[in-house]
């Protein structure tokens, strides 16, 4: 599993995270494009950080854990999609404790 451990990890939090969706109807799927305009400033920010951090040489990624698939920058995929899994699980919990404890999200039709 060595070669697809980042992978891995990434899938588990998913699985962890995406049953939220169907179950307690948070509805972050659904809201697809809040979602991609939370998603974006943090896969670039981290993105160009990681970019600066590996052309600076104090950032690197061991191969036989990742995928491969290298970005431009020698960036891995595996680290992208990291910035997209990450976020994506945080704001699942989140707004499941806001359904659960029935705070208002604020976009409420009146």
């Amino acid at each position: 599993m060595g070669r697809f451990a980042y992978l891995a990890v990434l899938a588990g939090c998913l699985a962890a995270a995406l049953w939220l969706e169907p179950i307690l109807r948070v509805n972050v799927l659904r809201r697809w494009r809040r979602l991609l305009l939370t998603l974006l400033p943090v896969v670039l920010v981290f993105g160009l950080w990681d970019l600066a951090a590996i052309a600076a040489g104090h950032w690197t990624f061991d191969p036989e854990q990742t995928t491969g698939v290298l970005l431009p920058g020698d960036l891995p995929l595996d680290e992208v999609l990291f910035f997209v899994v990450v976020p994506c699980c945080a704001i699942l919990g989140f707004e499941a404790v806001r359904a659960v404890l029935r705070w208002p999200a604020g976009d409420e039709p009146t």
